[in-house]
C-alpha cells in the first residue's frame, strides 16, 4: 500500500538543518571547549538517542521489582515479555514492553555505577526520568518540602546554582531561600554554615555547586542537616562523573538525596538521575517527577543513559576522570604562575575559575568576564563568564569559569593543558579594557586586543585542536565560520573581497586611505589599507550604498581579509605597533568580508588619490602631511533682525496668549498661567507651537557619513524609524548647538535645531560640507566625510510638498488624543507600537505627518508632529478639538521651560553652549552639562572628538538638578551663586522654574564633590551675597515623572 512516510536522511529532507548540524560538529572539533558543564558524549550514546525509542510515550514507571533485577534478568526477554503480557505494568500507555527494559536497565546500571560507601546497587533507588538538573531539583523540593519552607544553599554569586534558591528561579520564589557564602579565604566555613542552619532551621540543605571548585565535605554537611532536622540534597551535577569513577568522595548513603545531571562529567545525554537509599523518600521522588513535575519521559534518553552508565563502569572512564582532575589542577597552577588570580584558591575537581578584573586600564577600568569570554571565543577557546566572590550582579561578572572534561576526553594531559593555559593567559594579559557609552545600553565595559597577539593565539589553538582526538568526521569550512591569517587565498594577481553591511561606507571612511566621496557608483579608485603588518596597496569599487569591493594583491589577501574581519568583530586595537590601545575607538559594524570571483567596477582606479591628504582620519594616517589651514568658523548674529511669525501667530493671539519676542520670533509665553499649563501637560496633554525651530533634511548615500562628522552621537547607528539626541561641536569641543536627528530611511534624515541657532547651524552645516571651515585642529585643512550629502531646509518653500514644521503634543493622554483624531487600522498599529525615540510616517485626521515619540518635557508619552506649514493652523485646531475631552491645553514657552527644567533637560546657553560659562569659566561643554553619555568617543573621528576626550579628562564639575527646601521662596536666575555649607562658592544656577508640586526646582553647575543626591547647598538669589543663602538640596537629575 502507499504510505505517508518521509523517507530519506536529513541531508536529503532538510539540507539546511543538515548543514547546521555539520557546522556545529566542526565547531566542536576545531575549537577547544572548556565549559565545565559540557562534555562530548560517545557516538554510541548519540545512536541510542536517535533510536526509535524517541517515537513513544511511557508515562509512569516500570514494575518496582525490576529495581532489584540483575542485568541478565532484565535482558531475559522470554521472562520479561511473558510477565508483561500476563500482568502488564503500572504505565498509562501500552506498547512499552521494551521501554520498561530500557528504563530498568538505565536505573540498574546507574545504581551499580554510583554504589559507594558500603551501599550496594540493590540498596540504591534511582529515578532517571527527570529531564535535566533543574527539573530534578524541583522534584526534590516538591517531594520533601512545602511551599514556604526554608532551603539553605550556597549563594549564586559565590558558586551556587539558580535552582538552589535564586530569587529569579522558582526555588527562590516558592520557598524561603537562605544562602551561605564562602569566607574571606573563599572557602566554605562549616562552622558558619552550621550557625546559619541553627538560626534558619531549613527543611532542606543543599551541598554541591555550579562554580565553587572544591569537593564538599559530605559528612560535615550531613551532620549539620541532622542537627537541625533537615534533609540533605547533594547536587553533584558537575562532579557526577568524578564520583561515579571513585576519583572523589561520594555522598551516596550520606545525603538523603543525590542528584546528578548526566551530560556534564558523566559524558551522557541531557538528563538527570535522582538517587536515594531511603525507600520512603524514593516513593516521594518518583511521584514528584511524575506526575508532579512532568508527563511523558524521554524514552530514548533511557536507552542513552543505559549506554552511558555501562561506559561509566569501565577502567577507561576512571582514567579519564583522574586525568580530568589532574588537568584542572595543572590549569589552576599555570594561571597562578602567569600572575592571574584563581578564585577559591585552586581546585580538586574538574573546574577552575579565573578573576580577570586584575587586568585593568591605566584609569582602573577592569576586564570583565563577559569580554574575556568573548575574546577567548574568537581565539578559538570556549569558556563562560561567571560570578566570583565579591560580585554583586550576575549580569556583570568578574570571572570566567573553565572545565577540563572535554579537552581531557580529547587527549589532553598536563603538558597540553598548561600550553593551552599559557595561550589564554597571553590573550587575557594582552587585553586593554576600557568603557564605552553605547546607544542602547549606556556605559559598558569593553576590551581590545593586538592583532598579532590574537591571530598568533588562533594559530596556536588550531595546532592543539588538530592534535586532539575526535570521534567523528567533519568538513573544514572557511569564512565566515573559521578564518586564519595564513589561509590560502585563490586568485592570480589580485583577490577580490566584497564588503557589505548597512554601515560599510562608514567602515571604509575609517579603514582605507582614499576619499570615498570621490568614488561614484560602479567606479574604482586606488587605495591603501594600513594593517599592523604593513600598508597594503589595492583598489576599491563602489558597488552600491551598502556594498564595496576591495582588490588586494593575492599574496597579501589573507592578511587584509583577517584585519578587516577582526575590525568587524569590534575587539581590535587601532594601534599598529602592538602597544596596548585603551581608547574607545572602534569601527562601525558588523560587516561581511567575503571573497568573490570578479570585480564589478569600471575604470582603473583613477577616481581620486590612493591616499587622500584631506581626509580627517583613517587608521594609520600620516602626520607628515602639511597643507594650508582652513579658517575657523565664525558667526555674527545679524543686527536688528525683523521679528518673525509662525503660521500659528494669529491663532495664539485669538486664544488670548501673552506674546513675547524669543529668538527672533514673536511667540506665546503663556495662555493662562505657567503653573496651570505645566500641570495640564503632566496630568493630561499639552500642545506646543515649536514651528519656529529649524527643520532640515540630510539625504543621499553620504548622509550618514556627513552627519557622523558633525554630530557627536552615533547617527549612523540609527535604524530607519529611530532618532537620537546629539550636539554639534567645534574642533575645540565647544557646543555650537544641540539637536535631534531622526532617521527616516537608510539615506534620509531629519535634523531639528534650536530656533535661536537656526541660521548659524545652517551656515555651519554648509560650510563644513563645502570644505570652507576648519574641522580638525591636528589637520586644519581636512574636509568632512560625506561632503556630497544633500542638505535641504524643510521650512523653505523650495522644499514644496516636503516642507515640515514641528508641533509638539506632550503628556500622558497625548497618544489617545492623536488616535481620537481619526486613524485607520494600520496607522493605529503603527502609532501604538512606537517606543520612545521612534518615528513613522502616518496619516492622522487627514493630515500627512511625521510622528515621532520624542519631546522636551520629560514625559514618557510625548510626540513631535511634523506637518506641512500650510496645514499647521488646521492641524493645531484639530488637535485641540479632539483633545478637549482629554483635557488638552495650548502651552506657552513659560511652561515649556518649567517642564524641561523639572525634567533635568538642558537649554542651549544655560546648561551648555555660548553664554553658559560664568564666574570667569569657559562656556559649559556637553559633559559639564551632564549629557556626556550622548557623546560617543568610540567613533574613530568626529568634529571635536579629541578635544572632548582631553577636556573630559580635566573636567571639574557637572550640571545637577536642585530643589529648594521650602515652597514660596524667591526665584533663582541664571548665574546666581551656589555655595556650600561653609558659604564657599561652588558653582552657579543655570535654570530655575516651578515644578509640579509648586516648589522651585532648577539646575546648577557645581564642583564634582558636591553633586551627590541629597547634598545640601545654598543659593543666593539675585546674586546678593550679603544675605543668607536659601537652602536647597541636590536631587536626581532625571526625576521619575
Amino acid at each position: 500500500m502507499s504510505d505517508y512516510l518521509f523517507r530519506g536522511k536529513l541531508a536529503k529532507l532538510d539540507r539546511d538543518v543538515y548543514e547546521l548540524t555539520q557546522l556545529e560538529a566542526e565547531r566542536q572539533a576545531r575549537k577547544l571547549i572548556l565549559i565545565p558543564s559540557e562534555s562530548t558524549s560517545p557516538l554510541a550514546v548519540g545512536e541510542a538517542l536517535a533510536s526509535t525509542f524517541q517515537n513513544i510515550y511511557a508515562e509512569g514507571y516500570p514494575n518496582e521489582e525490576t529495581r532489584w533485577m540483575s542485568e541478565e534478568e532484565l535482558l531475559d526477554y522470554p521472562a520479561r515479555l511473558a510477565e508483561y503480557r500476563r500482568n502488564a505494568d503500572p504505565r498509562y500507555y501500552k506498547g512499552v514492553e521494551y521501554a520498561d527494559v530500557a528504563e530498568s536497565l538505565a536505573r540498574r546500571r546507574a545504581a551499580e555505577a554510583f554504589a559507594a560507601n558500603g551501599f550496594t546497587a540493590d540498596q540504591i533507588y534511582v529515578n532517571v526520568q527527570a529531564l535535566s538538573g533543574a527539573p530534578a531539583n524541583n522534584a526534590v523540593y516538591q517531594a520533601l518540602m512545602n511551599i514556604g519552607d526554608t532551603v539553605l544553599g550556597l549563594s549564586l554569586l559565590h558558586g551556587g546554582h539558580l535552582s538552589h534558591g535564586s530569587s529569579v528561579n522558582r526555588s527562590g520564589k516558592y520557598y524561603k531561600a537562605v544562602h551561605y557564602t564562602v569566607d574571606e579565604n573563599e572557602r566554605l566555613d562549616y562552622e558558619k554554615i552550621f550557625e546559619q542552619a541553627i538560626e534558619a532551621k531549613p527543611k532542606l540543605i543543599i551541598a554541591g555547586y555550579s562554580s565553587y571548585s572544591w569537593i564538599p565535605d559530605w559528612i560535615k554537611f550531613r551532620a549539620i542537616a541532622d542537627e537541625v532536622g533537615a534533609y540533605l540534597l547533594a547536587d553533584i551535577s558537575h562532579i557526577g562523573g568524578l564520583i561515579a569513577a571513585g576519583v572523589v568522595p561520594s555522598p551516596v548513603g550520606i545525603a538523603h538525596v543525590v542528584m546528578s545531571t548526566t551530560h556534564k562529567s558523566l559524558d551522557g545525554p541531557r538528563g538527570a538521575v535522582l538517587l536515594t537509599t531511603d525507600a520512603a523518600i524514593a516513593k516521594k521522588l518518583d511521584k514528584a517527577v511524575f506526575p508532579g513535575e512532568q508527563g511523558g519521559p524521554h524514552v530514548n534518553v533511557f536507552a542513552a543513559l543505559a549506554v552511558t552508565f555501562k561506559l561509566v563502569q569501565t577502567r577507561q572512564f576512571r582514567k579519564l576522570q583522574e586525568q580530568t582532575v589532574a588537568n584542572a589542577k595543572a590549569m589552576a597552577d599555570q594561571f597562578k604562575k602567569r600572575g592571574l588570580r584563581v578564585p577559591f584558591g585552586g581546585t580538586d575537581s574538574h573546574m577552575v575559575n579565573v578573576d580577570v578584573t586584575t587586568i585593568k586600564s591605566p584609569d582602573g577600568i577592569p576586564l570583565t568576564g563577559d569580554q574575556a569570554a568573548r575574546i577567548l571565543d574568537i581565539a578559538g577557546i570556549v569558556v563562560n563568564r561567571n560570578t566570583i566572590p565579591g560580585d554583586r550582579n550576575s549580569a556583570d561578572p568578574s570571572g570566567i569559569r573553565l572545565g577540563t572534561p572535554w579537552i581531557t576526553q580529547r587527549g589532553f594531559r598536563e603538558k597540553e593543558t598548561r600550553e593551552l593555559t599559557d595561550i589564554m593567559a597571553d590573550v587575557l594579559l594582552a587585553c586593554a579594557p576600557h568603557a564605552v557609552d553605547t546607544p542602547h545600553k549606556g556605559k559598558v565595559k569593553r576590551a581590545k586586543l593586538d592583532f598579532s597577539m590574537l591571530n598568533d593565539a588562533k594559530l596556536r589553538v588550531r595546532k592543539l585542536a588538530e592534535k586532539a582526538g575526535i570521534d567523528f568526521r567533519y568538513k573544514k569550512s572557511g569564512y565566515p565560520h573559521f578564518y586564519y591569517i595564513d589561509d590560502t587565498v585563490k586568485g592570480k594577481e589580485f583577490a577580490v573581497f566584497e564588503l557589505s553591511g548597512s554601515r560599510v561606507r562608514q567602515v571604509l571612511d575609517y579603514a582605507v586611505s582614499s576619499d570615498l566621496s570621490a568614488l561614484p557608483k560602479r567606479q574604482s579608485q586606488a587605495t591603501t589599507i594600513a594593517t599592523p603588518k604593513g600598508v597594503i596597496k589595492g583598489a576599491l569599487v563602489n558597488v552600491d550604498d551598502q556594498t564595496y569591493q576591495l582588490l588586494i594583491p593575492t599574496k597579501k589577501a589573507a592578511l587584509v581579509a583577517t584585519w578587516l574581519r577582526d575590525l568587524s568583530d569590534g575587539y581590535m586595537a587601532f594601534k599598529l605597533d602592538g602597544e596596548k590601545d585603551f581608547s574607545e575607538k572602534r569601527i562601525p559594524g558588523p560587516f561581511v568580508v567575503e571573497q568573490v570571483k570578479r570585480a564589478k567596477g569600471k575604470g582603473k582606479g583613477e577616481k581620486g588619490k590612493a591616499v587622500s591628504e584631506d581626509k580627517p582620519y583613517f587608521i594609520g594616517i600620516s602626520s607628515e602631511v602639511q597643507k594650508e589651514p582652513l579658517p575657523s568658523f565664525e558667526w555674527n548674529e545679524p543686527e536688528n533682525p525683523e521679528v518673525k511669525f509662525t503660521a500659528l501667530h494669529d491663532t495664539h493671539k485669538s486664544l488670548g496668549a501673552k506674546m513675547v519676542p524669543f529668538a527672533g520670533w514673536d511667540m506665546p509665553v503663556w495662555y493662562t498661567s505657567v503653573v496651570e499649563e505645566h500641570l495640564a501637560t503632566r496630568q493630561a496633554a499639552g500642545l506646543f507651537d515649536v514651528s519656529h525651530m529649524g527643520v532640515y533634511e540630510v539625504r543621499g548615500a553620504e548622509a550618514a557619513s556627513f552627519l557622523d562628522t558633525i554630530c557627536a552621537n552615533d547617527v549612523g547607528g540609527l535604524l530607519p524609524g529611530e532618532s537620537l539626541y546629539s550636539q554639534f561641536l567645534t574642533p575645540d569641543a565647544d557646543v555650537i548647538d544641540d539637536t535631534l536627528v531622526y532617521r527616516r530611511g537608510w539615506d534620509k534624515f531629519l535634523v531639528v535645531v534650536n530656533a535661536s541657532n537656526d541660521d548659524k547651524d545652517r551656515a555651519w552645516f554648509e560650510s563644513v560640507r563645502d570644505g570652507k571651515v576648519r574641522i580638525d585642529n591636528a589637520r586644519p585643512w581636512a574636509r568632512a566625510y560625506g561632503y556630497e550629502a544633500e542638505i535641504r531646509n524643510l521650512r523653505d518653500p523650495k522644499a514644496g510638498s516636503d516642507m515640515r514644521v514641528d508641533i509638539a503634543l506632550q503628556g500622558p493622554q497625548s497618544r489617545e488624543v492623536l488616535l481620537a483624531m481619526g486613524v485607520d487600522t494600520e496607522t493605529r498599529r503603527q502609532v501604538m507600537k512606537l517606543k520612545r525615540t521612534e518615528l513613522c510616517d502616518a496619516k492622522i485626521g487627514g493630515f500627512d505627518l511625521i510622528v515621532s515619540r520624542t519631546g522636551y518635557t520629560g514625559e514618557k508619552m510625548a510626540f513631535e508632529l511634523f506637518v506641512h506649514p500650510e496645514r499647521a493652523v488646521d492641524f493645531w485646531n484639530a488637535v485641540l478639538k479632539a483633545g478637549e475631552p482629554f483635557g488638552v491645553k495650548a502651552i506657552g514657552l513659560g511652561a515649556r521651560d518649567s517642564l524641561r527644567t523639572e525634567a533635568g533637560l538642558p537649554l542651549y546657553g544655560h546648561e551648555m553652549g555660548l553664554g553658559s560659562g560664568k564666574l570667569g569659566q569657559r562656556d559649559l561643554g556637553v559633559a559639564e552639562g551632564g549629557f556626556g553619555s550622548y557623546i560617543k568617543p568610540y567613533k574613530p573621528w568626529f568634529i571635536g572628538r579629541d578635544a572632548y576626550v582631553s577636556r573630559e579628562g580635566e573636567r571639574k564639575g557637572v550640571v545637577v538638578r536642585f530643589r529648594f527646601d521650602e515652597p514660596r521662596v524667591r526665584m533663582a536666575h541664571n548665574g546666581d551663586p551656589v555655595v556650600n555649607a561653609n558659604g564657599e562658592r561652588i558653582g552657579w544656577v543655570t535654570s530655575c522654574a516651578v515644578d509640579s508640586e509648586r516648589f522651585l526646582t532648577g539646575q546648577a553647575y557645581l564642583d564634582l564633590k558636591y553633586t551627590a543626591v541629597d547634598t545640601p547647598i545654598g543659593i543666593h538669589q539675585g546674586g546678593v551675597m550679603d544675605r543668607p543663602a536659601t537652602a536647597a538640596k541636590v536631587v536626581s537629575r532625571f526625576p521619575k515623572l
